[in-house]
Protein backbone atom coordinates (compact mmCIF):
# COMPACT_ATOMS: atom_id res chain seq x y z
CA UNK A 1 0.00 0.00 0.00
CA UNK A 2 2.80 2.51 0.83
CA UNK A 3 3.60 2.82 -2.65
CA UNK A 4 0.05 2.42 -4.51
CA UNK A 5 -2.00 5.43 -4.88
CA UNK A 6 -5.19 5.29 -2.85
CA UNK A 7 -7.99 3.86 -5.09
CA UNK A 8 -9.50 6.36 -7.04
CA UNK A 9 -6.78 8.77 -7.47
CA UNK A 10 -3.79 9.06 -10.21
CA UNK A 11 -0.67 10.65 -10.89
CA UNK A 12 -0.31 12.36 -13.71
CA UNK A 13 2.46 12.25 -15.35
CA UNK A 14 5.77 13.94 -17.59
CA UNK A 15 4.14 12.84 -21.00
CA UNK A 16 0.98 13.71 -19.71
CA UNK A 17 1.04 16.78 -17.39
CA UNK A 18 1.61 18.79 -20.87
CA UNK A 19 -2.03 18.48 -22.06
CA UNK A 20 -3.23 19.57 -18.69
CA UNK A 21 -0.97 22.20 -19.00
CA UNK A 22 -2.40 23.52 -22.24
CA UNK A 23 -5.35 23.20 -21.42
CA UNK A 24 -5.35 25.51 -18.22
CA UNK A 25 -3.06 27.65 -20.30
CA UNK A 26 -5.96 27.89 -22.70
CA UNK A 27 -9.22 28.09 -20.23
CA UNK A 28 -7.47 31.11 -18.22
CA UNK A 29 -7.14 32.80 -21.47
CA UNK A 30 -10.50 32.72 -22.58
CA UNK A 31 -12.10 33.47 -19.09
CA UNK A 32 -9.82 36.56 -19.05
CA UNK A 33 -10.91 37.67 -22.20
CA UNK A 34 -14.59 36.99 -21.41
CA UNK A 35 -13.59 39.77 -17.49
CA UNK A 36 -13.21 36.71 -15.20
CA UNK A 37 -10.40 37.10 -12.48
CA UNK A 38 -8.83 33.71 -11.06
CA UNK A 39 -10.04 32.90 -8.06
CA UNK A 40 -8.35 30.18 -5.24
CA UNK A 41 -10.05 28.28 -2.34
CA UNK A 42 -8.71 25.66 0.42
CA UNK A 43 -9.21 22.44 -0.39
CA UNK A 44 -11.03 22.07 2.31
CA UNK A 45 -13.75 23.75 4.38
CA UNK A 46 -16.70 23.58 7.22
CA UNK A 47 -18.75 20.83 6.42
CA UNK A 48 -21.92 22.72 7.13
CA UNK A 49 -20.99 24.89 3.97
CA UNK A 50 -21.87 22.03 1.71
CA UNK A 51 -24.75 20.81 3.78
CA UNK A 52 -26.40 24.17 3.42
CA UNK A 53 -25.13 24.83 0.13
CA UNK A 54 -24.94 21.79 -1.94
CA UNK A 55 -28.01 20.40 -0.26
CA UNK A 56 -28.27 17.78 2.36
CA UNK A 57 -30.83 15.49 -0.29
CA UNK A 58 -27.98 15.37 -2.89
CA UNK A 59 -25.60 11.90 -3.23
CA UNK A 60 -22.89 14.13 -3.06
CA UNK A 61 -24.10 15.23 1.16
CA UNK A 62 -25.68 11.94 1.76
CA UNK A 63 -22.89 9.38 0.07
CA UNK A 64 -20.05 10.92 -1.22
CA UNK A 65 -17.83 13.61 1.13
CA UNK A 66 -14.89 12.79 2.93
CA UNK A 67 -15.84 14.39 6.42
CA UNK A 68 -13.36 13.93 9.04
CA UNK A 69 -13.23 15.60 12.17
CA UNK A 70 -9.96 17.84 13.04
CA UNK A 71 -7.76 18.03 16.24
CA UNK A 72 -10.08 21.27 17.25
CA UNK A 73 -13.30 18.65 16.95
CA UNK A 74 -14.33 20.37 13.92
CA UNK A 75 -16.07 19.40 10.91
CA UNK A 76 -14.12 19.83 7.99
CA UNK A 77 -14.72 18.60 4.19
CA UNK A 78 -12.13 18.15 0.99
CA UNK A 79 -14.60 19.56 -1.36
CA UNK A 80 -16.78 18.16 -3.40
CA UNK A 81 -17.51 20.99 -5.92
CA UNK A 82 -16.29 24.55 -6.66
CA UNK A 83 -19.03 26.98 -6.15
CA UNK A 84 -19.75 26.69 -2.15
CA UNK A 85 -16.44 27.91 -1.61
CA UNK A 86 -16.41 30.85 -4.33
CA UNK A 87 -19.41 31.73 -2.22
CA UNK A 88 -17.81 31.69 0.99
CA UNK A 89 -14.95 33.12 -0.59
CA UNK A 90 -17.28 36.04 -1.98
CA UNK A 91 -19.00 36.26 1.60
CA UNK A 92 -16.29 36.53 3.98
CA UNK A 93 -14.34 39.13 1.98
CA UNK A 94 -17.19 41.06 1.45
CA UNK A 95 -17.19 41.60 -2.38
CA UNK A 96 -20.58 41.72 -2.51
CA UNK A 97 -19.85 45.33 -1.25
CA UNK A 98 -18.34 46.79 -4.55
CA UNK A 99 -19.74 47.32 -7.67
CA UNK A 100 -21.30 43.91 -9.36
CA UNK A 101 -20.78 41.38 -10.98
CA UNK A 102 -18.68 39.87 -10.06
CA UNK A 103 -16.31 37.74 -11.66
CA UNK A 104 -14.44 33.99 -11.05
CA UNK A 105 -12.59 31.81 -12.67
CA UNK A 106 -11.28 28.47 -10.80
CA UNK A 107 -8.82 25.19 -11.52
CA UNK A 108 -9.47 23.27 -8.64
CA UNK A 109 -9.04 19.57 -7.35
CA UNK A 110 -12.48 18.07 -5.81
CA UNK A 111 -13.06 14.47 -3.86
CA UNK A 112 -16.38 12.52 -4.03
CA UNK A 113 -16.10 9.08 -2.55
CA UNK A 114 -17.68 6.92 -5.08
CA UNK A 115 -17.15 4.09 -7.36
CA UNK A 116 -14.12 4.84 -9.77
CA UNK A 117 -14.63 4.08 -13.39
CA UNK A 118 -14.08 5.95 -16.34
CA UNK A 119 -14.43 9.44 -16.53
CA UNK A 120 -15.00 9.23 -12.95
CA UNK A 121 -12.82 9.45 -9.84
CA UNK A 122 -12.55 9.93 -6.18
CA UNK A 123 -10.01 12.65 -6.88
CA UNK A 124 -10.71 14.93 -9.81
CA UNK A 125 -10.28 18.41 -11.42
CA UNK A 126 -12.41 20.91 -12.75
CA UNK A 127 -11.92 24.03 -14.35
CA UNK A 128 -15.10 26.97 -13.31
CA UNK A 129 -16.36 29.93 -13.25
CA UNK A 130 -18.92 31.82 -11.46
CA UNK A 131 -20.47 35.15 -11.58
CA UNK A 132 -21.69 37.07 -9.14
CA UNK A 133 -24.47 39.86 -9.32
CA UNK A 134 -26.80 39.31 -11.75
CA UNK A 135 -30.26 38.31 -12.66
CA UNK A 136 -30.12 38.82 -15.99
CA UNK A 137 -30.34 36.41 -18.37
CA UNK A 138 -27.70 37.71 -20.43
CA UNK A 139 -25.10 36.57 -17.47
CA UNK A 140 -26.45 33.00 -18.15
CA UNK A 141 -25.93 33.17 -22.02
CA UNK A 142 -22.29 34.44 -21.47
CA UNK A 143 -21.54 31.50 -18.75
CA UNK A 144 -22.79 29.32 -21.36
CA UNK A 145 -21.09 31.24 -24.41
CA UNK A 146 -17.83 30.71 -22.57
CA UNK A 147 -17.77 27.09 -22.71
CA UNK A 148 -18.90 26.78 -26.16
CA UNK A 149 -16.25 28.79 -27.14
CA UNK A 150 -13.59 27.12 -25.02
CA UNK A 151 -14.39 23.68 -26.18
CA UNK A 152 -14.99 24.24 -29.56
CA UNK A 153 -11.79 26.27 -29.68
CA UNK A 154 -10.33 22.60 -28.93
CA UNK A 155 -11.46 21.53 -31.89
CA UNK A 156 -14.66 19.32 -30.28
CA UNK A 157 -17.06 18.84 -32.49
CA UNK A 158 -19.28 15.86 -31.26
CA UNK A 159 -20.98 17.98 -28.49
CA UNK A 160 -24.42 19.11 -27.67
CA UNK A 161 -25.24 22.00 -25.10
CA UNK A 162 -28.35 20.35 -23.87
CA UNK A 163 -30.48 23.56 -21.73
CA UNK A 164 -33.51 23.27 -19.60
CA UNK A 165 -35.40 25.62 -16.71
CA UNK A 166 -35.98 24.38 -13.34
CA UNK A 167 -38.00 26.95 -12.52
CA UNK A 168 -38.03 29.05 -8.80
CA UNK A 169 -39.25 28.06 -5.45
CA UNK A 170 -42.66 29.95 -6.71
CA UNK A 171 -43.40 27.81 -9.36
CA UNK A 172 -41.57 24.59 -8.34
CA UNK A 173 -44.37 24.57 -5.57
CA UNK A 174 -47.25 23.70 -7.98
CA UNK A 175 -44.75 21.00 -10.19
CA UNK A 176 -43.72 19.80 -7.39
CA UNK A 177 -47.11 18.62 -6.13
CA UNK A 178 -47.79 16.93 -10.03
CA UNK A 179 -44.52 14.94 -9.20
CA UNK A 180 -45.74 13.57 -6.44
CA UNK A 181 -48.75 12.42 -7.97
CA UNK A 182 -47.04 10.70 -10.74
CA UNK A 183 -44.37 9.17 -8.70
CA UNK A 184 -46.64 8.31 -5.67
CA UNK A 185 -48.27 4.74 -7.58
CA UNK A 186 -45.03 3.37 -8.09
CA UNK A 187 -43.04 4.79 -4.32
CA UNK A 188 -42.91 1.20 -3.25
CA UNK A 189 -40.90 0.10 -5.98
CA UNK A 190 -37.74 3.19 -6.07
CA UNK A 191 -34.68 2.70 -4.27
CA UNK A 192 -34.61 3.74 -0.71
CA UNK A 193 -32.88 7.13 -1.71
CA UNK A 194 -35.23 8.62 -3.89
CA UNK A 195 -38.24 7.10 -1.39
CA UNK A 196 -36.21 9.67 0.95
CA UNK A 197 -36.35 12.24 -1.56
CA UNK A 198 -39.93 12.07 -2.26
CA UNK A 199 -41.05 14.19 0.86
CA UNK A 200 -37.77 15.94 0.85
CA UNK A 201 -37.02 17.07 -2.91
CA UNK A 202 -39.06 14.82 -5.65
CA UNK A 203 -37.41 16.19 -8.46
CA UNK A 204 -34.07 15.10 -7.92
CA UNK A 205 -35.62 11.72 -8.49
CA UNK A 206 -35.53 12.21 -11.35
CA UNK A 207 -31.86 12.52 -11.96
CA UNK A 208 -31.40 9.09 -9.91
CA UNK A 209 -28.73 6.73 -11.66
CA UNK A 210 -30.86 3.53 -11.00
CA UNK A 211 -31.90 2.17 -14.19
CA UNK A 212 -34.94 0.95 -12.52
CA UNK A 213 -35.97 4.47 -11.21
CA UNK A 214 -34.96 5.56 -14.43
CA UNK A 215 -37.42 3.37 -16.03
CA UNK A 216 -40.35 4.40 -13.65
CA UNK A 217 -40.05 8.39 -14.26
CA UNK A 218 -40.43 7.86 -17.81
CA UNK A 219 -43.58 9.86 -18.87
CA UNK A 220 -43.28 12.15 -15.90
CA UNK A 221 -44.76 15.61 -16.20
CA UNK A 222 -42.12 18.14 -16.70
CA UNK A 223 -41.11 21.29 -15.70
CA UNK A 224 -41.08 23.49 -18.42
CA UNK A 225 -45.06 22.70 -18.24
CA UNK A 226 -45.07 24.74 -15.12
CA UNK A 227 -42.91 27.45 -15.07
CA UNK A 228 -44.17 30.71 -13.62
CA UNK A 229 -44.80 33.65 -15.98
CA UNK A 230 -40.91 35.12 -14.40
CA UNK A 231 -39.26 31.89 -15.34
CA UNK A 232 -41.07 32.06 -18.59
CA UNK A 233 -40.08 35.02 -19.94
CA UNK A 234 -36.34 34.02 -18.42
CA UNK A 235 -35.65 31.06 -20.37
CA UNK A 236 -37.13 33.13 -23.60
CA UNK A 237 -34.83 35.42 -22.88
CA UNK A 238 -32.22 32.81 -22.68
CA UNK A 239 -33.23 31.37 -25.69
CA UNK A 240 -32.79 34.37 -27.48
CA UNK A 241 -29.36 35.56 -25.92
CA UNK A 242 -27.63 32.20 -26.64
CA UNK A 243 -29.10 32.87 -30.80
CA UNK A 244 -27.15 36.35 -30.11
CA UNK A 245 -23.86 34.12 -29.40
CA UNK A 246 -24.79 32.28 -32.25
CA UNK A 247 -24.51 28.82 -29.44
CA UNK A 248 -26.98 26.42 -30.91
CA UNK A 249 -29.03 23.94 -27.99
CA UNK A 250 -31.57 21.66 -27.47
CA UNK A 251 -34.23 21.79 -25.04
CA UNK A 252 -33.72 19.09 -22.94
CA UNK A 253 -36.36 19.04 -20.05
CA UNK A 254 -34.49 15.95 -18.42
CA UNK A 255 -31.75 18.28 -16.89
CA UNK A 256 -32.12 18.29 -13.07
CA UNK A 257 -28.38 18.89 -12.19
CA UNK A 258 -26.98 17.04 -9.26
CA UNK A 259 -27.14 19.82 -6.86
CA UNK A 260 -29.75 21.61 -4.90
CA UNK A 261 -28.95 25.22 -5.68
CA UNK A 262 -29.90 25.58 -8.67
CA UNK A 263 -33.10 27.72 -10.23
CA UNK A 264 -34.26 28.65 -13.66
CA UNK A 265 -31.21 27.82 -15.90
CA UNK A 266 -29.69 24.42 -15.94
CA UNK A 267 -27.30 23.74 -18.86
CA UNK A 268 -24.69 20.83 -19.92
CA UNK A 269 -22.40 19.64 -22.42
CA UNK A 270 -22.93 16.36 -23.40
CA UNK A 271 -20.89 14.01 -25.60
CA UNK A 272 -21.61 10.51 -26.99
CA UNK A 273 -18.00 9.42 -27.51
CA UNK A 274 -17.48 8.75 -23.80
CA UNK A 275 -20.40 6.32 -23.14
CA UNK A 276 -22.51 7.01 -19.85
CA UNK A 277 -20.51 9.56 -18.40
CA UNK A 278 -21.41 11.41 -21.07
CA UNK A 279 -21.70 15.32 -19.42
CA UNK A 280 -18.15 17.08 -20.19
CA UNK A 281 -19.78 20.47 -18.44
CA UNK A 282 -22.74 21.66 -16.76
CA UNK A 283 -24.16 24.39 -14.62
CA UNK A 284 -26.64 26.99 -14.36
CA UNK A 285 -28.06 29.70 -12.30
CA UNK A 286 -28.54 29.57 -8.56
CA UNK A 287 -30.29 32.80 -7.42
CA UNK A 288 -30.92 31.62 -3.57
CA UNK A 289 -27.47 30.30 -2.88
CA UNK A 290 -26.02 33.31 -1.48
CA UNK A 291 -28.70 34.01 0.21
CA UNK A 292 -29.06 30.97 2.14
CA UNK A 293 -25.36 30.79 3.11
CA UNK A 294 -25.49 34.03 5.48
CA UNK A 295 -25.23 36.62 2.48
CA UNK A 296 -27.24 39.28 0.88
CA UNK A 297 -29.96 38.60 -1.45
CA UNK A 298 -27.64 38.33 -4.69
CA UNK A 299 -28.02 35.80 -7.79
CA UNK A 300 -25.53 33.73 -9.24
CA UNK A 301 -24.60 31.80 -12.52
CA UNK A 302 -21.94 29.39 -13.06
CA UNK A 303 -20.62 26.13 -14.53
CA UNK A 304 -17.84 23.05 -13.66
CA UNK A 305 -16.04 21.48 -16.21
CA UNK A 306 -14.74 18.53 -15.33
CA UNK A 307 -10.56 17.78 -17.02
CA UNK A 308 -10.26 14.02 -17.02
CA UNK A 309 -13.44 14.09 -18.75
CA UNK A 310 -12.66 16.77 -21.54
CA UNK A 311 -9.29 14.78 -22.29
CA UNK A 312 -11.39 11.44 -22.60
CA UNK A 313 -13.47 13.49 -24.86
CA UNK A 314 -10.71 15.08 -26.73
CA UNK A 315 -8.97 11.57 -27.18
CA UNK A 316 -12.47 10.31 -28.17
CA UNK A 317 -12.60 12.36 -31.49
CA UNK A 318 -8.47 12.03 -32.10
CA UNK A 319 -7.34 15.34 -31.06
CA UNK A 320 -4.50 15.84 -30.18
CA UNK A 321 -3.42 18.84 -27.84
CA UNK A 322 0.11 20.88 -29.05
CA UNK A 323 3.19 20.06 -27.18
CA UNK A 324 4.37 23.06 -25.70
CA UNK A 325 6.81 21.87 -23.37
CA UNK A 326 10.15 21.10 -25.32
CA UNK A 327 14.04 21.29 -24.90
CA UNK A 328 15.46 24.24 -27.03
CA UNK A 329 19.50 22.42 -26.30
CA UNK A 330 21.27 20.64 -24.22
CA UNK A 331 24.72 22.02 -23.47
CA UNK A 332 26.93 18.56 -23.39
CA UNK A 333 30.56 18.95 -22.35
CA UNK A 334 33.69 16.82 -22.12
CA UNK A 335 35.98 16.74 -19.57
CA UNK A 336 36.13 18.96 -15.93
CA UNK A 337 37.74 21.75 -18.08
CA UNK A 338 34.74 22.11 -20.43
CA UNK A 339 32.61 22.30 -17.50
CA UNK A 340 32.46 26.27 -16.07
CA UNK A 341 31.86 27.51 -19.74
CA UNK A 342 28.85 24.70 -20.51
CA UNK A 343 27.10 26.46 -16.91
CA UNK A 344 28.08 29.57 -18.06
CA UNK A 345 26.65 29.27 -21.63
CA UNK A 346 23.45 27.32 -19.78
CA UNK A 347 22.68 30.56 -17.65
CA UNK A 348 22.95 32.64 -20.82
CA UNK A 349 20.41 30.06 -22.74
CA UNK A 350 18.07 30.20 -19.41
CA UNK A 351 18.10 34.12 -18.84
CA UNK A 352 16.94 34.52 -22.48
CA UNK A 353 14.22 32.40 -21.65
CA UNK A 354 15.18 29.10 -23.41
CA UNK A 355 14.50 25.73 -22.16
CA UNK A 356 17.94 24.75 -22.01
CA UNK A 357 19.49 21.54 -19.39
CA UNK A 358 22.72 19.88 -18.83
CA UNK A 359 24.02 16.34 -17.64
CA UNK A 360 24.38 16.97 -14.28
CA UNK A 361 25.39 13.17 -13.77
CA UNK A 362 28.32 14.36 -16.17
CA UNK A 363 28.78 11.44 -17.94
CA UNK A 364 31.19 10.59 -21.20
CA UNK A 365 29.70 11.76 -24.83
CA UNK A 366 27.44 8.65 -25.28
CA UNK A 367 26.11 8.88 -22.09
CA UNK A 368 24.96 12.83 -22.83
CA UNK A 369 23.39 12.35 -26.01
CA UNK A 370 21.33 9.46 -24.70
CA UNK A 371 19.92 11.90 -22.34
CA UNK A 372 19.55 14.49 -25.25
CA UNK A 373 17.43 12.26 -26.74
CA UNK A 374 15.29 11.37 -23.82
CA UNK A 375 14.55 14.59 -23.37
CA UNK A 376 13.85 15.82 -26.46
CA UNK A 377 15.89 18.42 -27.35
CA UNK A 378 16.03 20.22 -30.68
CA UNK A 379 19.88 21.10 -30.29
CA UNK A 380 23.35 19.98 -28.76
CA UNK A 381 25.84 22.60 -27.74
CA UNK A 382 29.32 20.93 -27.65
CA UNK A 383 32.19 21.62 -25.91
CA UNK A 384 35.14 20.22 -25.65
CA UNK A 385 39.19 21.41 -25.45
CA UNK A 386 39.11 22.56 -29.25
CA UNK A 387 35.90 24.65 -28.83
CA UNK A 388 37.46 26.13 -25.79
CA UNK A 389 40.31 27.05 -27.90
CA UNK A 390 38.51 29.02 -30.64
CA UNK A 391 35.56 29.60 -28.19
CA UNK A 392 33.34 28.39 -30.89
CA UNK A 393 30.93 25.41 -30.05
CA UNK A 394 29.52 22.32 -32.21
CA UNK A 395 25.75 22.90 -32.48
CA UNK A 396 23.90 19.87 -33.91
CA UNK A 397 20.44 19.98 -35.16
CA UNK A 398 19.27 16.72 -33.66
CA UNK A 399 16.18 16.70 -35.60
CA UNK A 400 18.35 16.86 -39.23
CA UNK A 401 21.25 16.25 -37.57
CA UNK A 402 22.82 19.23 -38.85
CA UNK A 403 25.67 20.58 -37.77
CA UNK A 404 27.56 23.89 -37.52
CA UNK A 405 29.96 26.00 -35.47
CA UNK A 406 28.83 29.15 -33.59
CA UNK A 407 30.86 31.44 -31.54
CA UNK A 408 29.82 31.73 -28.01
CA UNK A 409 28.90 34.99 -28.07
CA UNK A 410 26.01 33.99 -31.15
CA UNK A 411 24.51 30.79 -29.19
CA UNK A 412 21.63 32.22 -27.67
CA UNK A 413 20.62 33.87 -30.82
CA UNK A 414 21.19 31.19 -32.69
CA UNK A 415 19.41 28.80 -30.61
CA UNK A 416 16.41 31.31 -30.59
Amino acid sequence: MLTKAPKGTKDILPGSVEAWQYLEKKFFEITRAYGFNELRTPTIEHTELFQRGVGETTDVVEKQMYTFEDYGHRSITLRPEGTAGAVRAYLENKIYAAVQPTKYSYEINCFRYEKPQSGRLREFHQFGIELFGSSDMLADAEVIALANDFLRGLGLKKLELHINSIGCPTCRAAYRKVLQDFLRPNFDSFCDTCKVRFDKNPMRILDCKSPECQKLVEGAPVMLDYLCDDCKTAFEDLKTNLTSFDVEYVIDPGIVRGLDYYTKTAFEFVSTDIGAQGTVCGGGRYDNLIEELGGPSIPGVGFGLGIERLLLVLQAEGIELPEENHTDAIVIFLGDAAKPTAIEILNHLRKAGLRAIIDVNARGMKGQFKYADKSGAKYAIILGDEELETREANVKDLVSGEQCKVAFESLTDYIK
